[in-house]
Protein backbone atom coordinates (compact mmCIF):
# COMPACT_ATOMS: atom_id res chain seq x y z
CA UNK A 1 0.00 0.00 0.00
CA UNK A 2 1.33 3.06 -0.97
CA UNK A 3 1.46 6.44 1.17
CA UNK A 4 -1.55 8.46 0.12
CA UNK A 5 -0.09 11.26 -1.71
CA UNK A 6 -0.61 15.32 -0.56
CA UNK A 7 -2.80 17.29 -2.60
CA UNK A 8 -0.88 19.64 -4.86
CA UNK A 9 -1.59 22.98 -6.33
CA UNK A 10 0.34 24.95 -9.24
CA UNK A 11 2.82 27.06 -7.66
CA UNK A 12 1.95 29.98 -9.64
CA UNK A 13 -1.90 29.84 -8.39
CA UNK A 14 -1.68 33.69 -6.74
CA UNK A 15 -5.10 32.32 -5.16
CA UNK A 16 -3.78 29.33 -3.54
CA UNK A 17 -0.97 31.39 -1.89
CA UNK A 18 -3.21 33.95 -0.29
CA UNK A 19 -5.39 30.68 0.85
CA UNK A 20 -2.08 29.67 2.81
CA UNK A 21 -1.04 33.10 4.10
CA UNK A 22 -4.53 33.43 5.87
CA UNK A 23 -4.40 30.07 7.03
CA UNK A 24 -0.75 30.98 8.79
CA UNK A 25 -2.43 34.19 9.96
CA UNK A 26 -5.26 32.53 11.73
CA UNK A 27 -3.67 29.70 13.10
CA UNK A 28 -4.92 26.81 10.64
CA UNK A 29 -2.51 24.84 8.78
CA UNK A 30 -4.14 22.59 5.69
CA UNK A 31 -4.05 18.47 6.51
CA UNK A 32 -3.23 17.68 2.45
CA UNK A 33 0.30 19.24 3.25
CA UNK A 34 1.03 17.58 6.33
CA UNK A 35 -0.38 13.95 5.71
CA UNK A 36 2.95 11.96 5.34
CA UNK A 37 3.62 13.47 7.86
CA UNK A 38 0.61 13.13 10.41
CA UNK A 39 0.08 9.62 8.83
CA UNK A 40 2.83 7.65 7.78
CA UNK A 41 2.53 3.81 6.96
CA UNK A 42 4.38 2.72 9.96
CA UNK A 43 5.65 4.61 13.35
CA UNK A 44 8.82 6.80 12.00
CA UNK A 45 10.44 7.91 15.33
CA UNK A 46 12.82 10.43 15.98
CA UNK A 47 14.73 8.56 18.97
CA UNK A 48 17.40 6.52 17.74
CA UNK A 49 18.65 3.18 18.80
CA UNK A 50 21.67 3.60 21.08
CA UNK A 51 24.10 1.83 23.31
CA UNK A 52 25.54 3.23 26.36
CA UNK A 53 28.41 1.52 27.71
CA UNK A 54 28.55 0.34 31.16
CA UNK A 55 32.39 0.62 31.66
CA UNK A 56 32.28 4.47 29.81
CA UNK A 57 29.27 5.90 32.05
CA UNK A 58 30.45 4.60 35.52
CA UNK A 59 33.22 6.47 35.63
CA UNK A 60 31.39 9.69 34.98
CA UNK A 61 28.50 8.77 36.99
CA UNK A 62 31.64 8.16 40.04
CA UNK A 63 32.45 11.58 39.30
CA UNK A 64 29.52 13.01 40.08
CA UNK A 65 29.29 11.42 43.54
CA UNK A 66 33.11 13.42 44.06
CA UNK A 67 31.09 16.93 42.52
CA UNK A 68 28.13 17.44 42.60
CA UNK A 69 25.74 17.11 46.49
CA UNK A 70 22.51 15.07 46.98
CA UNK A 71 20.25 17.90 47.08
CA UNK A 72 21.20 19.60 43.87
CA UNK A 73 18.56 18.89 40.53
CA UNK A 74 15.43 17.19 41.73
CA UNK A 75 17.00 16.56 45.19
CA UNK A 76 18.79 13.10 43.73
CA UNK A 77 22.08 13.02 42.22
CA UNK A 78 20.57 10.89 38.59
CA UNK A 79 22.14 10.97 35.53
CA UNK A 80 19.29 10.61 32.57
CA UNK A 81 20.11 9.01 29.21
CA UNK A 82 19.85 11.04 26.85
CA UNK A 83 18.56 9.75 23.27
CA UNK A 84 20.73 11.43 20.74
CA UNK A 85 17.58 11.72 18.10
CA UNK A 86 15.59 13.94 20.50
CA UNK A 87 17.46 17.22 20.45
CA UNK A 88 19.24 17.36 23.92
CA UNK A 89 16.08 16.17 25.57
CA UNK A 90 17.31 14.45 28.60
CA UNK A 91 14.85 11.28 27.46
CA UNK A 92 15.42 7.89 26.07
CA UNK A 93 12.53 7.67 24.66
CA UNK A 94 9.58 10.45 24.17
CA UNK A 95 7.67 8.16 26.92
CA UNK A 96 10.10 6.42 28.92
CA UNK A 97 13.08 8.09 30.95
CA UNK A 98 16.39 5.96 32.40
CA UNK A 99 18.74 7.56 34.92
CA UNK A 100 22.39 6.24 36.76
CA UNK A 101 21.50 7.47 40.55
CA UNK A 102 24.71 7.35 42.75
CA UNK A 103 24.22 7.19 45.95
CA UNK A 104 27.88 7.83 47.97
CA UNK A 105 28.48 6.08 51.46
CA UNK A 106 25.98 7.28 54.29
CA UNK A 107 24.69 9.71 52.43
CA UNK A 108 20.70 9.98 52.47
CA UNK A 109 18.41 11.59 49.65
CA UNK A 110 15.26 13.18 51.11
CA UNK A 111 11.39 12.20 50.46
CA UNK A 112 9.65 13.89 47.44
CA UNK A 113 6.73 12.75 45.47
CA UNK A 114 5.63 13.38 41.95
CA UNK A 115 2.76 12.54 39.44
CA UNK A 116 5.43 10.21 37.85
CA UNK A 117 5.60 6.72 38.46
CA UNK A 118 8.78 5.15 38.64
CA UNK A 119 10.87 2.04 39.65
CA UNK A 120 14.81 1.11 40.60
CA UNK A 121 16.76 -1.67 38.96
CA UNK A 122 20.01 -2.88 40.69
CA UNK A 123 22.55 -3.67 38.92
CA UNK A 124 24.95 -4.62 41.64
CA UNK A 125 25.96 -3.48 45.65
CA UNK A 126 23.33 -3.14 48.40
CA UNK A 127 23.47 -1.39 51.68
CA UNK A 128 20.37 1.27 50.26
CA UNK A 129 16.92 1.15 51.62
CA UNK A 130 14.66 3.36 50.22
CA UNK A 131 11.50 4.00 52.09
CA UNK A 132 8.04 4.04 50.27
CA UNK A 133 5.36 5.94 51.83
CA UNK A 134 7.35 5.27 54.88
CA UNK A 135 7.80 1.48 54.27
CA UNK A 136 11.63 0.41 54.58
CA UNK A 137 12.83 -1.72 51.52
CA UNK A 138 15.97 -2.66 50.94
CA UNK A 139 17.86 -2.67 47.60
CA UNK A 140 19.86 -5.25 46.46
CA UNK A 141 21.20 -6.96 43.03
CA UNK A 142 18.74 -8.09 40.96
CA UNK A 143 16.11 -6.72 42.41
CA UNK A 144 13.23 -4.25 40.83
CA UNK A 145 11.52 -1.74 43.22
CA UNK A 146 8.54 0.30 42.66
CA UNK A 147 7.52 3.88 43.80
CA UNK A 148 4.31 4.21 42.04
CA UNK A 149 2.70 7.74 41.49
CA UNK A 150 2.62 10.22 44.27
CA UNK A 151 4.26 7.61 46.20
CA UNK A 152 6.62 9.59 49.35
CA UNK A 153 9.94 8.39 48.41
CA UNK A 154 13.41 8.82 50.41
CA UNK A 155 16.82 7.04 50.15
CA UNK A 156 19.67 5.98 52.68
CA UNK A 157 22.70 4.42 52.02
CA UNK A 158 23.91 2.70 55.25
CA UNK A 159 26.75 0.94 53.43
CA UNK A 160 30.38 1.99 53.29
CA UNK A 161 30.52 1.92 49.27
CA UNK A 162 28.58 4.14 47.34
CA UNK A 163 25.54 2.36 45.14
CA UNK A 164 24.45 3.12 41.47
CA UNK A 165 20.89 1.80 40.18
CA UNK A 166 19.23 2.29 37.10
CA UNK A 167 15.91 4.31 37.60
CA UNK A 168 13.11 4.58 34.88
CA UNK A 169 9.85 6.96 34.57
CA UNK A 170 7.37 7.93 32.78
CA UNK A 171 8.51 11.20 32.83
CA UNK A 172 8.45 12.23 29.00
CA UNK A 173 5.14 11.29 28.55
CA UNK A 174 3.06 12.87 32.02
CA UNK A 175 5.39 15.90 30.84
CA UNK A 176 4.05 15.99 26.78
CA UNK A 177 0.03 15.73 28.85
CA UNK A 178 0.88 18.52 31.35
CA UNK A 179 -0.19 16.07 34.16
CA UNK A 180 2.79 16.47 36.57
CA UNK A 181 2.74 17.66 40.00
CA UNK A 182 5.80 17.21 42.74
CA UNK A 183 6.03 17.60 46.50
CA UNK A 184 9.16 17.64 48.42
CA UNK A 185 8.81 16.06 51.97
CA UNK A 186 10.87 16.59 55.13
CA UNK A 187 14.67 16.74 55.13
CA UNK A 188 15.29 14.25 57.89
CA UNK A 189 14.36 10.66 57.00
CA UNK A 190 11.41 9.31 58.06
CA UNK A 191 12.43 5.66 59.08
CA UNK A 192 16.04 4.82 59.13
CA UNK A 193 15.19 1.33 60.21
CA UNK A 194 16.80 -1.80 57.37
CA UNK A 195 14.24 -4.48 57.63
CA UNK A 196 15.16 -7.44 55.43
CA UNK A 197 11.15 -7.59 54.36
CA UNK A 198 9.53 -4.25 53.33
CA UNK A 199 5.84 -4.50 55.23
CA UNK A 200 4.31 -4.82 51.76
CA UNK A 201 6.27 -7.92 51.07
CA UNK A 202 5.38 -9.49 54.36
CA UNK A 203 1.44 -8.90 53.32
CA UNK A 204 1.69 -9.57 49.89
CA UNK A 205 4.75 -11.50 48.31
CA UNK A 206 3.04 -15.19 49.19
CA UNK A 207 2.38 -16.55 45.80
CA UNK A 208 -0.79 -17.16 45.20
CA UNK A 209 -2.20 -15.73 48.32
CA UNK A 210 -4.12 -12.40 49.46
CA UNK A 211 -4.75 -11.15 52.06
CA UNK A 212 -8.49 -10.67 52.32
CA UNK A 213 -8.54 -8.03 54.34
CA UNK A 214 -7.61 -6.09 51.42
CA UNK A 215 -10.43 -5.32 49.12
CA UNK A 216 -9.73 -3.02 46.95
CA UNK A 217 -7.39 -3.19 43.82
CA UNK A 218 -5.26 -0.30 43.27
CA UNK A 219 -4.17 0.68 39.61
CA UNK A 220 -0.55 0.02 40.72
CA UNK A 221 0.98 -2.94 42.70
CA UNK A 222 0.76 -2.96 45.96
CA UNK A 223 3.97 -4.72 45.98
CA UNK A 224 6.63 -2.71 45.74
CA UNK A 225 9.96 -5.15 46.06
CA UNK A 226 10.68 -7.76 43.62
CA UNK A 227 13.51 -10.06 44.51
CA UNK A 228 15.96 -11.10 42.07
CA UNK A 229 15.84 -14.75 44.11
CA UNK A 230 11.99 -15.14 42.96
CA UNK A 231 12.72 -13.91 39.27
CA UNK A 232 16.49 -16.13 39.11
CA UNK A 233 13.85 -19.51 40.05
CA UNK A 234 10.88 -18.23 37.49
CA UNK A 235 13.54 -18.16 34.92
CA UNK A 236 15.24 -21.14 35.64
CA UNK A 237 11.94 -23.49 36.05
CA UNK A 238 10.74 -22.16 32.38
CA UNK A 239 14.74 -23.74 30.89
CA UNK A 240 14.37 -26.37 32.94
CA UNK A 241 10.48 -27.28 31.78
CA UNK A 242 11.62 -26.39 28.60
CA UNK A 243 14.34 -29.18 28.49
CA UNK A 244 12.07 -31.84 29.64
CA UNK A 245 9.34 -31.22 26.78
CA UNK A 246 7.06 -29.10 28.66
CA UNK A 247 5.84 -25.53 27.73
CA UNK A 248 6.98 -22.11 29.30
CA UNK A 249 9.58 -20.05 27.41
CA UNK A 250 8.61 -17.08 25.12
CA UNK A 251 10.85 -19.10 22.38
CA UNK A 252 13.39 -22.10 21.95
CA UNK A 253 15.93 -20.92 24.48
CA UNK A 254 14.48 -17.42 25.75
CA UNK A 255 12.85 -17.60 28.92
CA UNK A 256 10.93 -14.06 29.96
CA UNK A 257 8.79 -13.08 33.13
CA UNK A 258 6.88 -9.78 33.78
CA UNK A 259 5.93 -7.91 36.79
CA UNK A 260 2.39 -8.11 37.86
CA UNK A 261 0.37 -6.38 40.69
CA UNK A 262 -0.98 -9.33 42.75
CA UNK A 263 -4.70 -8.05 42.97
CA UNK A 264 -5.07 -7.59 39.15
CA UNK A 265 -2.47 -9.79 36.96
CA UNK A 266 -2.07 -6.63 35.47
CA UNK A 267 1.22 -4.67 35.43
CA UNK A 268 2.96 -3.47 37.97
CA UNK A 269 2.77 -0.08 37.10
CA UNK A 270 -0.32 1.59 34.84
CA UNK A 271 2.15 2.93 32.48
CA UNK A 272 5.53 0.75 32.10
CA UNK A 273 5.70 -2.36 31.80
CA UNK A 274 8.74 -4.47 33.43
CA UNK A 275 10.74 -7.73 32.43
CA UNK A 276 13.15 -9.84 32.78
CA UNK A 277 14.29 -12.52 30.22
CA UNK A 278 16.95 -14.95 30.07
CA UNK A 279 18.47 -16.66 27.12
CA UNK A 280 20.24 -19.90 26.81
CA UNK A 281 24.14 -20.29 25.89
CA UNK A 282 23.46 -20.29 21.83
CA UNK A 283 19.65 -18.74 21.57
CA UNK A 284 18.50 -16.31 18.61
CA UNK A 285 15.31 -14.42 19.40
CA UNK A 286 13.11 -13.49 16.34
CA UNK A 287 13.08 -10.65 15.01
CA UNK A 288 10.39 -8.46 15.79
CA UNK A 289 8.93 -4.70 16.03
CA UNK A 290 6.70 -3.39 18.50
CA UNK A 291 4.62 -0.08 18.29
CA UNK A 292 6.38 1.61 21.74
CA UNK A 293 9.83 2.00 22.99
CA UNK A 294 11.94 0.28 25.27
CA UNK A 295 15.22 0.04 27.63
CA UNK A 296 17.19 -2.85 28.16
CA UNK A 297 19.85 -3.45 30.78
CA UNK A 298 22.65 -6.30 30.49
CA UNK A 299 21.80 -7.60 34.07
CA UNK A 300 24.40 -10.62 32.96
CA UNK A 301 26.52 -12.42 30.28
CA UNK A 302 27.17 -11.65 27.08
CA UNK A 303 25.08 -11.21 23.36
CA UNK A 304 24.28 -9.24 20.29
CA UNK A 305 21.34 -6.88 19.77
CA UNK A 306 20.89 -6.50 16.14
CA UNK A 307 19.10 -2.91 15.64
CA UNK A 308 17.10 -2.40 11.74
CA UNK A 309 20.63 -4.92 10.85
CA UNK A 310 22.56 -3.17 13.01
CA UNK A 311 24.88 -5.30 15.12
CA UNK A 312 25.75 -4.30 18.94
CA UNK A 313 27.75 -7.02 20.79
CA UNK A 314 26.58 -5.96 24.77
CA UNK A 315 27.85 -7.07 28.10
CA UNK A 316 26.84 -6.85 31.75
CA UNK A 317 25.92 -3.45 32.35
CA UNK A 318 25.41 -2.07 29.26
CA UNK A 319 21.84 0.17 27.98
CA UNK A 320 20.17 -0.02 24.80
CA UNK A 321 17.69 1.82 23.63
CA UNK A 322 14.73 0.38 21.30
CA UNK A 323 12.88 3.20 19.36
CA UNK A 324 9.05 2.14 18.49
CA UNK A 325 9.08 -0.17 15.37
CA UNK A 326 12.65 -0.41 15.38
CA UNK A 327 13.23 -4.20 14.36
CA UNK A 328 15.12 -5.95 17.15
CA UNK A 329 17.00 -9.36 17.34
CA UNK A 330 18.89 -10.81 20.37
CA UNK A 331 21.40 -13.64 20.30
CA UNK A 332 23.19 -15.09 23.52
CA UNK A 333 26.95 -16.04 23.56
CA UNK A 334 26.66 -17.03 27.06
CA UNK A 335 23.70 -17.29 29.39
CA UNK A 336 22.08 -13.85 29.02
CA UNK A 337 20.24 -12.15 31.67
CA UNK A 338 18.44 -9.24 30.60
CA UNK A 339 16.20 -6.11 32.15
CA UNK A 340 13.86 -4.66 30.44
CA UNK A 341 10.79 -1.69 30.65
CA UNK A 342 8.58 -0.56 28.00
CA UNK A 343 5.47 1.44 27.47
CA UNK A 344 3.24 -0.74 26.23
CA UNK A 345 0.32 -0.87 28.82
CA UNK A 346 0.15 3.05 27.47
CA UNK A 347 0.02 1.65 23.97
CA UNK A 348 -2.57 -1.56 24.90
CA UNK A 349 -5.07 0.78 27.20
CA UNK A 350 -4.84 3.34 23.77
CA UNK A 351 -5.50 -0.10 21.59
CA UNK A 352 -2.57 1.07 19.40
CA UNK A 353 -0.69 -1.50 19.95
CA UNK A 354 1.17 -3.66 17.71
CA UNK A 355 3.75 -6.33 16.75
CA UNK A 356 5.36 -7.70 13.92
CA UNK A 357 7.22 -11.16 14.46
CA UNK A 358 9.53 -12.88 11.74
CA UNK A 359 11.12 -16.24 13.30
CA UNK A 360 14.69 -17.08 12.19
CA UNK A 361 15.41 -18.05 8.68
CA UNK A 362 11.68 -17.27 7.77
CA UNK A 363 10.59 -14.77 5.41
CA UNK A 364 6.87 -15.20 6.93
CA UNK A 365 5.73 -12.52 9.11
CA UNK A 366 3.01 -12.60 11.81
CA UNK A 367 1.03 -9.82 12.49
CA UNK A 368 -0.50 -9.28 16.01
CA UNK A 369 -2.88 -7.05 17.39
CA UNK A 370 -4.72 -6.69 20.67
CA UNK A 371 -6.94 -9.54 19.77
CA UNK A 372 -4.80 -11.89 21.95
CA UNK A 373 -4.74 -9.38 25.33
CA UNK A 374 -8.65 -9.00 24.70
CA UNK A 375 -8.45 -12.75 24.77
CA UNK A 376 -6.15 -12.82 27.56
CA UNK A 377 -8.68 -10.36 29.81
CA UNK A 378 -11.99 -12.38 29.07
CA UNK A 379 -10.31 -15.49 29.92
CA UNK A 380 -9.47 -14.25 33.67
Amino acid sequence: MEAVAPLRMTDSDPEVDRLYEDFAALGLSPLWTQTRNLMPLTPSPSARPHVWRWAEVLPAITRSGALVPVGRGGERRATALANPGLDGRPYATPTLWAALQFLGPLEVAPAHRHSQGAFRFVLEGEGVWTVVDGDPVAMRRGDLLLTPGMAWHEHQNVAPDPMVWLDGLDVPLVQQIDGGFFEPGPDELTDRSTPTFSRSERLWAHPGLRPIAMTSDPRNSPLVAYRWADSDAALTAQLELEAEGYPGVIEAGHAGIKMVNPTTGRDALTTMRTELHRLRAGTKTATRRDVGSSVWQVFDGEGTFTLEGSEITVGRGDLVVVPSWCALAVSAATTLDLFSFNDAPLFEALNLARTLVTEPGSATALISTMDARRAEEENR
